[in-house]
């Protein structure tokens, strides 16, 4: 696994930003989160050691652009050298997540067809109201994979209307942090219903630190949150699917 963050920054643009862990991270160094600029690594899956080989070798699954949104505007001027990188290294895998599904086609390279094999490019939906927003973008795009992440998850969303054999997996998560809001398992289990029912993979990544299960209140220690979903086991794979890699959390 590698990450690679080309740039840095990003602007709050619903509700699942409230209490982004970027904006979080980035105060307790004084740093301004709202000034998106290139970063060090922005040439990373291009660098080569002194011996010719790639810094990040063939096969490794990339997490790119978790300090930002890919599709950010004020990325425009740097995302085509991006997608240039990406795709001269058919050899990784691309994991890309955003909230800015609605502006992907204005930012697509001219070679995308129906989408890069090796680039997974998921959308982020916290509540009902910005899944009936971004979701049909999402279904519209041409993309070789597509995984939707409910998470921060806000409240009880009904993604029936939007899966379907085009999507490859649901990914669900509380919200972590000292101001997490709460998050009910009721809505993960009803997620991973409507998943179950539409052959849909699903997967409970972590519990965040605001937890209500049965009525019970749970404050999960940050540790903790990513092995309390899994020791729920309520993961689910269709048959004859093969389950994806791991992801990260996204709103540690």
């Amino acid at each position: 696994m590698a990450q690679w963050n080309p740039w840095h920054g990003c602007h709050k643009i619903s509700e699942g930003c409230r209490h982004c862990y970027v904006y979080r991270i980035d105060s307790r160094h004084g740093r301004d989160s709202s000034q998106v600029s290139l970063t060090r690594d922005y040439d990373l899956p291009v660098r080569r050691l002194r011996d010719g080989r790639y810094k990040i070798p063939s096969g490794e699954t990339v997490y790119t652009c978790f300090s930002s949104d890919f599709l950010l505007s004020d990325a425009d001027p740097w995302r085509p050298e991006a997608w240039a990188m990406i795709s001269r290294r058919r050899d990784l895998h691309f994991f890309i997540v955003t909230k800015r599904i609605d502006r992907l086609r204005s930012c697509l390279p001219s070679d995308w067809g129906d989408g890069y094999p090796h680039v997974t490019l998921c959308c982020t939906v916290e509540n009902q109201d910005r899944a009936d927003y971004r979701l049909p973008f999402y279904l519209a795009a041409p993309l070789a994979r597509r995984i939707i992440v409910c998470e921060p998850l806000l409240g009880p969303i009904d993604l029936s209307p939007y899966l379907s054999s085009a999507i490859d997996e649901v990914i669900a998560g509380g919200e972590s942090g000292p101001d997490a809001r709460p998050c009910h398992y009721e809505w993960v289990l009803d997620l991973r219903r409507q998943c179950v029912e539409a052959g849909v993979a699903f997967s409970f990544k972590q519990t965040g630190a605001n937890f209500y299960k049965a009525g019970r209140h749970y404050a999960v220690p940050r540790p903790l949150q990513h092995a309390q979903a899994r020791r729920a086991g309520i993961d689910f794979t269709p048959p004859g699917v093969t389950p994806a890699a791991g992801t990260p959390s996204l709103f540690g």
